[in-house]
């Protein structure tokens, strides 16, 4: 007789992820905990999830921090909260390891704005020009790339390439064009963005900071350049948390994801948080992406171990080299977990 659970792994590829219902009596966050202890997994989430994912994740952080935590883990089962190309860098960073990602159908805007064929051909125009991916693209863009980097390293990444040596930046526009300004190289830079941060309102923000003039106003950079010319502060989800954390000021408006809020609202329980608007008429601007996973599908993916992230060998093996030579750029540059 064919089980619920043959069932629910026939509509997986539908679905991206397997559709279960689950008991509404039962204490997730008590379920969950003690699926970790008893599988010996853990949950690695990222800034932008929902805050009782996050509540429940083992490491919180942003793509470097969980690279390096991923990396280092002695977990048998990695479950990750966040998207499909943070899952797709744990397995590579763990081949031996089950991968977990609680929806497939959690992609990335921006990974999608730089399929690996065209950019293969894109790379071929450029053939003395060493190739700087942020961590925000797929797994086959990744083997396409010499190193890795994050909106927390990519000054770094950049600076440790030779001066005589041409750049290809891909996929984001914003943070390449951000990094030119900040190092003053010369790079070629591939056509892509976040959906997220593509979409603030320079008006919006602008009523938000004459209405809240004490308040620090933080960005991300993959936002817009015309965005982040207003900011007091750019920097990468960790490092905008820790600015809120080390400055003064009482109220901060967010320009990223407003997952993070969560974090900082923890972190600093007496200050105030005001997420920057988009162009749309939502007051915060999320990703829909991020938000896929629910409490729900995470307890299910790991009471079943599905949906896991399956990778071919030579993706694995040529992939990783571009994490490792960012892993090993960050560890030399004082970048830690």
């Amino acid at each position: 007789m064919t089980g619920v659970l043959d069932i629910a792994k026939s509509s997986l590829n539908r679905n991206g992820f397997l559709d279960i219902e689950v008991d509404p009596s039962l204490d997730l966050v008590v379920e969950i905990n003690n699926m970790k202890k008893e599988k010996n997994a853990i949950i690695l989430a990222h800034y932008y999830q929902e805050s009782e994912i996050q509540d429940v994740a083992d490491y919180i952080g942003d793509s470097l921090g969980l690279s390096q935590k991923a990396e280092s883990t002695e977990a048998d089962i990695i479950v990750f909260a966040g998207v499909h190309f943070m899952a797709e860098t744990a397995k590579m960073l763990n081949p031996l390891k089950k991968v977990l990602l609680p929806d497939l159908k959690a992609g990335c805007s921006l990974a999608d704005s730089c399929p690996a064929p065209m950019f293969k051909k894109f790379k071929e125009k450029y053939p003395d020009h060493i190739v700087v991916s942020y961590i925000n693209c797929t797994a086959e863009l990744k083997t396409l790339t010499d190193i890795c980097c994050t909106s927390s390293n990519a000054e770094a990444i950049i600076n440790s390439i030779p001066t005589d040596k041409g750049i290809i930046f891909a996929p984001d526009k914003n943070l390449g064009a951000y990094l030119i300004k900040k190092t003053g190289r010369d790079m070629v830079l591939w056509n892509g963005a976040c959906m997220v941060h593509e979409i603030f309102s320079r008006e919006k923000i602008t009523k938000l900071m004459h209405r809240n003039p004490q308040a620090k106003f933080i960005a991300h950079p993959e936002c817009e350049a015309h965005i982040l010319d207003m900011a007091d502060f750019i920097g990468s989800t960790s490092q905008m948390l820790k600015y809120t954390q080390q400055n003064s000021a009482a109220s901060f408006i967010v320009g990223t994801e407003a997952g993070i809020i969560h974090q900082m609202e923890l972190a600093s329980p007496n200050k105030t948080f005001i997420p920057a608007p988009p162009t749309n008429n939502c007051v915060c601007n999320e990703c829909p992406h991020m938000k896929r996973n629910t409490l729900e599908k995470l307890y299910i993916s790991m009471k079943y171990e599905l949906p896991e992230i399956i990778l071919e060998d030579w993706v694995i093996e040529k992939g990783r080299k571009c994490i490792d030579s960012m892993l090993e750029v960050s560890a030399n540059a004082g970048f830690k977990a």
